[in-house]
């Protein structure tokens, strides 16, 4: 909900409705952010949010309202943020072909990992939904990379096997010099 001077006062529904909800804090361990689904990217990696950051919020619920399905998923929360992090979600458009690229445009604007490159306020977000006939249209990697998905899983193994080969080396090196001797 957006006041008279471009503030959210209420954005998150679920966590104020619902106890049981899955909730993520910053690493020190401070009060309640957010669900993972609406999170934006800034504070998966720890920073502060901002009103850019209820944009984020806001076109993820619009994403969710034009096409009934959330832009990022997973099997868990850690796994819905780093689908954010990593791969784009399916153009609106595809989900539903009844949405303009202009419309379109509009989400991704507001769904921007960067928060400098999202919507500087509430205000210029509502403006472009209410005028999306003068919405220009950007060539975005969104819409021809979306189907490409990005894992962590290969660094991870890669990190596990390293992290397993440092006792062979330091067994290795033990008998080497133990045989010199």
């Amino acid at each position: 909900m957006v006041d008279s001077d471009d503030r959210i006062k209420l954005i998150d529904f679920g966590i104020a409705g619902d106890a049981a909800a899955r909730r993520l804090t910053y690493a020190n361990l401070t009060a309640a952010l957010g669900t993972a689904d609406y999170i934006s990217p800034e504070q998966v990696r720890g920073k502060r949010g901002d009103r850019r950051t209820d944009i984020y919020a806001m076109g993820i619920i619009l994403y969710e309202m034009l096409t009934g399905r959330l832009p990022f998923s997973g099997s868990n929360p850690v796994e819905v943020m780093n689908d954010r992090l990593l791969n784009y979600p399916m153009p609106p458009s595809v989900a539903d072909p009844a949405v303009s690229p202009q419309l379109q445009e509009t989400i991704y604007r507001a769904l921007e990992r960067d928060p400098k490159s999202r919507y500087a306020t509430a205000h210029a977000f509502a403006r472009d939904l209410e005028h999306l006939d003068q919405v220009g249209i950007e060539d975005r990697p969104e819409l021809r990379d979306w189907r490409k998905r990005k894992s962590r899983l290969p660094r991870m193994i890669v990190y596990y096997a390293s992290l397993a080969m440092i006792p062979v080396v330091i067994l290795l090196l033990m008998m080497l010099f133990a045989h010199h001797r």
